[in-house]
């Protein structure tokens, strides 16, 4: 038999169809022909509602923005380096701004004149009420330093110490009842505790630019460095410990106040290192209250304490100055 021949595998020309008569568009012009590419579920949800991912509280403080009037107007008055500001064109010649921003652009700060959707991206749709800044890392000072300070200041200095408080809303809210009630800085540890950053300043409104703040390795060594200075040790518990409004604490002379973190309380170390354990008493179904809140009522027990007993002093003081002009004039 012959041998078989090889079929050819040229290419067979088709023909020109309807389909085929068309010109081709190139590789994902036509969406019928590329491929359908989904986001996944959490980038679509992003997306949909137009909010970027929320920063780590690491992140802010590296960052270190702050944004909102009473905020930036605080770091424009105080010592602050001020690298950049964000203002809107409203704000930007406002009386209460234009001296400051004067300043900080002598000191060196870029001032920048944005739209509000470029705020709302600096910020991350934050409520920036059209002024956004960014400064220089917090100035953390030596606890000797604040302690130093906080006994030079007054006779009887107060300070707060906080126990691993790791939401920046609490801390920021701590310092503002802080400082508005008087008492002389804060404590904070440097592990497993938030830091100073921007949702922090945001919260304080203000009240970091006059509050010292000592960020510490070891918590119950600097509370054995502040009983040394003569500060007795007071630790906020749940249930356990003295009544806050009991006649038997003495809330005079130099005073330590530690508040313990949102979930665990006191940690037990810290708990042996205090002078005094003292409680809120409750009297709802709530078992224990939020530790701003906390601290906000212990601090106003503390100044209440010693407001009244200021007034009693004066009223027995007059009393017996009447007294003696009475005798005098017989």
């Amino acid at each position: 038999m012959p041998p078989k021949k090889r079929l050819s595998r040229e290419p067979v020309s088709r023909k020109a169809d309807s389909r085929s008569s068309k010109p081709r568009r190139p590789y994902g012009d036509d969406r019928s022909d590329s491929p359908r590419r989904t986001l996944p579920t959490k980038d679509r949800f992003e997306k949909a509602n137009h909010q970027p991912p929320i920063a780590s509280a690491a992140e802010e403080e590296a960052n270190d923005l702050i944004y909102g009037r009473h905020a930036v107007i605080a770091a424009l008055e105080g010592d602050r380096q001020l690298n950049r500001v964000w203002i809107i064109s409203k704000l930007r010649y406002d009386p209460r701004f234009l001296t400051l921003l004067q300043n900080a652009k002598a000191k060196g700060a870029v001032i920048d004149e944005v739209e509000p959707v470029r705020l709302n991206q600096i910020t991350r749709g934050g409520t920036h009420q059209g002024i956004a800044a960014q400064v220089a890392p917090h100035d953390y000072i030596e606890l000797a330093d604040l302690i130093e300070r906080a006994k030079a200041s007054t006779s009887a200095p107060v300070i707060v110490i906080a126990d691993g408080i790791e939401d920046p809303h609490n801390l920021g809210a701590i310092i503002r009842s802080a400082e508005a009630l008087g008492a002389q800085g804060l404590v904070i540890p440097q592990r497993r505790a938030a830091g100073i950053s921007s949702t922090v300043m945001k919260v304080a409104a203000g009240a970091l630019e006059h509050f010292p703040v000592a960020r510490v390795v070891n918590l119950t060594r600097a509370l054995e460095e502040l009983k040394q200075a003569g500060f007795w040790i007071y630790g906020t518990t749940a249930g356990v410990g003295k009544p806050l409004h009991s006649n038997s604490i003495d809330w005079q002379g130099a005073i330590g106040l530690v508040i313990g973190s949102e979930g665990e309380g006191l940690s037990l170390l810290v708990q042996r290192s205090c002078d005094v354990l003292v409680t809120i008493p409750l009297v709802g179904k709530t078992p224990s209250l939020n530790a701003s809140v906390a601290a906000a009522i212990a601090l106003y027990e503390i100044f209440r304490r010693r407001w009244s007993d200021k007034l009693v002093i004066q009223s027995e003081k007059s009393e017996s100055v009447a007294t003696d002009t009475s005798q005098n004039q017989t």
